[in-house]
């Protein structure tokens, strides 16, 4: 939800629409078979670059500064999607794993319902957090200088 809202505040419509090309693309041709492989290998990296800044402020959001955030995120294989994953994790303070590729925040306890609820909590507070940003960032991107539009 972040980074099509940041796209939006940055570049308008456009930057929207094309992130969300990006995105849609990636998980369309993102797969590694040989009928694919290069137009996925090119959609792939620009999901990649394009959300580069999304899922740092996405974790931002969710968990703040935590000292661990960087090392647990790193667990991933995606270069993006262990930030928010991470963030959350040690945030509430719960085991994430997908087996045979990675496990984030390995100590914490495993998650119930009890954490559902709370990160659908907290999902839903960064998100309107992200929206109250979004707006504001456009504003101050689009204002003319010297005066009123």
């Amino acid at each position: 939800m972040v980074a099509p809202l940041l796209w939006y505040a940055v570049g308008g419509l456009p930057a929207a629409v094309l992130y969300r090309y990006a995105n849609t693309a990636d998980a369309c041709w993102g797969y590694r078979t040989p009928r694919w492989a290069n137009a996925g290998r090119v959609a792939a990296r620009a999901d990649d670059t394009l959300n580069l800044a999304p899922a740092r402020l996405t974790a931002l959001l969710l968990a703040g500064r935590h000292p661990r955030l960087r090392e647990e995120a790193r667990r991933t294989s995606s270069p993006n999607a262990g930030w928010p994953m991470a963030a959350l994790a040690l945030r509430l303070d719960v085991r994430l794993a997908k087996r045979g590729h990675h496990e984030l925040n390995a100590a914490g306890a495993d998650p119930g319902e009890r954490e559902v609820g709370e990160a659908v909590r907290i999902a839903r507070r960064t998100t309107m957090v992200a929206v109250g940003l979004a707006a504001v960032a456009e504003q101050l991107i689009r204002r003319p200088r010297g005066g009123r539009r």
